[in-house]
């Protein structure tokens, strides 16, 4: 029989996302109609261990919906990747009478939850909130679609300034490991080249590129780089390299940073963010746990968190033809 939960939990880890405080906000909000009581963590998996608790209702997440950032903070916690760790704050969430607990955050923050889960038999349910699109199990992860517009919204600013200069921008999106904030956003600011982790382009194929883009009457161009792109080993060196190899090039390097995590959500992710919460309230209370919530074919689906964890997501081939054709 699942266990009876009289009240929950909610926390966000690892980077913060824009959508994470409509997160919580559904989160809470879910309890009050559902009659449970519900507590925010503060800074994550480190307040779980110290007991920073704070009992919420529907009135204490009033105007978040729009607000970046997370109003719980997040931190990271090397004391919870302990046993010790773990089991103060397992003994902290028993003293609060706490049966259940919801993780907004990262494939990171999920391992936290499911290593938890796996000692104490505590149920958990996880929300997918990193704006880097990096987990498996769903189509968008909160943020993603917020960072996508701030990225955009800075090229179309970039690209008035090179236009005006006859110059070649390198702008740097975040993106470590995948290149989905990097594919679409290139696609929808118009870039000339878009260099991803996934794949290999290469300099001398970039250089080719770049003249071709050069004889076929462009003054100006737009390369867009994920972080974790190999060609080089970073951003300014691709800048070096093209400055010692083609001449006519007046080059410059725009590297976007934290911006893109922060401001207010877009519709898109406030939307995601209500029906996300919602979905992970009411599995656990129908007895699931160890799973996060996800969004595929446009419905609320679980994936148990090992596959989210485990799982890789693919580069839309479809986008880099679409990128090949638009850059023509």
């Amino acid at each position: 029989m699942p266990k009876t939960i009289k009240k929950l939990a909610v926390l966000t880890s690892g980077g913060d996302a824009p959508g994470m405080n409509a997160a919580i906000r559904s989160v809470v909000r879910t309890c009050a109609y559902h009659n449970i009581k519900c507590v925010g963590v503060y800074r994550g998996f480190e307040g779980l261990i110290e007991g920073d608790f704070k009992e919420m209702d529907a009135r204490s997440v009033r105007g978040i919906l729009n607000k970046g950032g997370t109003i719980l903070k997040s931190a990271r916690s090397n004391e919870f990747r302990t046993k010790e760790g773990r089991e103060e704050a397992y003994k902290k969430v028993i003293e609060a009478e706490i049966d259940g607990l919801v993780v907004i955050g990262g494939d990171g923050s999920f391992t936290g939850a499911m290593v938890f889960n796996k000692e104490f038999d505590f149920p958990v349910m996880g929300i997918p909130g990193t704006i880097d699109n990096d987990i498996v199990g769903t189509t968008h992860t909160l943020g993603f679609d917020t960072a996508l517009n701030t990225v955009v919204d800075a090229i179309d600013k970039i690209r008035d300034t090179a236009s005006s200069h006859n110059r070649l921008f390198f702008i740097e999106v975040m993106g470590r490991d995948v290149g989905h904030i990097a594919l679409n956003a290139g696609i929808a600011g118009g870039a000339e080249e878009i260099l991803i982790p996934e794949e290999d382009l290469g300099l001398d194929r970039l250089v080719e590129s770049l003249n071709k883009s050069r004889k076929s009457g462009k003054s100006s161009s737009i390369v867009v780089v994920a972080e974790g792109d190999k060609i080089g080993k970073n951003i300014f060196e691709l800048k070096d390299f093209v400055d010692q190899n083609m001449e006519g090039y007046d080059v410059r390097v725009s590297v976007l940073g934290h911006m893109q995590r922060g401001g207010s959500p877009s519709c898109f992710d406030r939307v995601l963010a209500s029906r996300m919460g919602l979905k992970a309230v009411e599995s656990l209370l129908e007895g699931k746990t160890n799973y996060m919530v996800g969004l595929i074919n446009n419905k609320m689906e679980l994936t148990p968190f090992e596959n989210a964890i485990k799982g890789k997501t693919k580069i839309n081939l479809e986008l880099l033809r679409v990128s090949d054709i638009m850059s023509t």
